[in-house]
């Protein structure tokens, strides 16, 4: 497979915040993940990554996710475990946007992304934003069309892409990838499209090690497991499999020219994803295209269509058409 091309986003955006041999103040926006805790205390740490250096966990705002009780919950231990990293918790996103440079955007609520990645477009702030990227693909769109227009850099990604092998074989140490199979825990939440909420930790490294290219969708759903199957244009296939219940995990096995069939992933730590997140917030490349990210979330949502339509195949084009013409209806103002 060939290493993509990164996207290099130019604007005024580009030239602010991340001063060379100066600290960087980091944001975060929801404390409503474990994510933010994860990446405050490794950010935070006295003696930490040295690839971190200069870069801080400064001011935090609390939401956050409003009305999914799983993650309304965490504020209380999670603001107090953020006061003790010595970051200080604001009161708006105006406010952490005065006070930061670049952005953490972990709310967890996808609904509330679009809304909350405008603020920090037009302050002119990178942003990573974590999973999902959004709660509809329209929105996915949105958000994309609206970092062009404000000239920022954004990308979003699951930890679950920064394995060790699962680079490797991206970046074609296994020769040609002929397929692949993908299995996390999926459980649901019926604010967002099935896969998006925790499905997406099994999408992502399945498209990871594929690329992009799928036409095609199908989806077996049961009470505790889900089954896709996508269907790439040169006639390779991927499948993920989403579990709910015992005998969850993640791990991803390739069928590829050099080793046959081989696991390449599984979960390892945040700490990769992290490492991505501070090179972006320095170059302001992005390490993860957007196409590539609109395709896996309307792979997503394909597969929410086959299982409204009792599994039948439905196909990546005609999902992305819809979005685009109901994102074409909405300002981003």
């Amino acid at each position: 497979m060939k290493k993509h091309k990164l996207w290099v986003w130019v604007g005024a955006a580009m030239l602010c915040a991340v001063a060379q041999g100066a600290d960087t103040r980091v944001g975060i926006i929801g404390l409503d993940t474990s994510h933010a805790i994860a990446f405050a205390k490794m950010l935070n740490a006295e003696k930490g990554e040295p690839a971190f250096e200069g870069f801080k966990v400064t001011a935090a705002y609390t939401y956050g996710s409003l009305d999914i009780p799983s993650s309304t919950n965490r504020y209380p231990l999670y603001t107090k475990q953020i006061k003790e990293m010595g970051v200080e918790i604001v009161g708006s996103i105006a406010d952490l946007l005065k006070q930061t440079d670049v952005i953490l955007l972990e709310t967890n609520d996808g609904r509330r992304h679009l809304e909350q990645a405008l603020e920090v477009f037009k302050a002119g702030k990178r942003v990573f934003i974590d999973k999902p990227i959004a709660a509809s693909l329209a929105d996915v769109l949105l958000i994309f069309d609206a970092a062009q227009k404000y000239g920022v850099p954004v990308f979003s990604s699951s930890a679950l892409r920064y394995t060790q092998k699962t680079q490797k074989a991206r970046a074609g140490e296994f020769g040609r990838i002929i397929g692949a199979d993908a299995v996390s825990p999926c459980s649901l939440e019926p604010t967002h499209p099935d896969l998006f909420w925790y499905g997406i930790h099994g999408v992502e490294p399945l498209f990871t090690v594929m690329g992009t290219g799928c036409e095609s969708v199908a989806r077996v759903s049961l009470e505790n497991v889900d089954f896709v199957v996508g269907t790439w244009k040169d006639g390779r296939v991927g499948t993920m499999r989403g579990i709910r219940g015992k005998g969850a995990s993640y791990w991803c096995d390739i069928i590829a020219e050099k080793g046959g069939r081989q696991a390449v992933g599984g979960y390892e730590s945040y700490k990769p994803l992290l490492l991505e997140i501070v090179k972006f917030f320095k170059t302001g490349e992005v390490p993860v295209p957007p196409e590539e990210t609109i395709e896996m979330f309307a792979f997503m949502e394909a597969a929410h269509e086959s299982k409204r339509r009792g599994g039948v195949s439905v196909k990546i084009a005609d999902v992305l058409a819809l979005a685009r013409a109901e994102a074409s209806t909405r300002k981003l103002d």
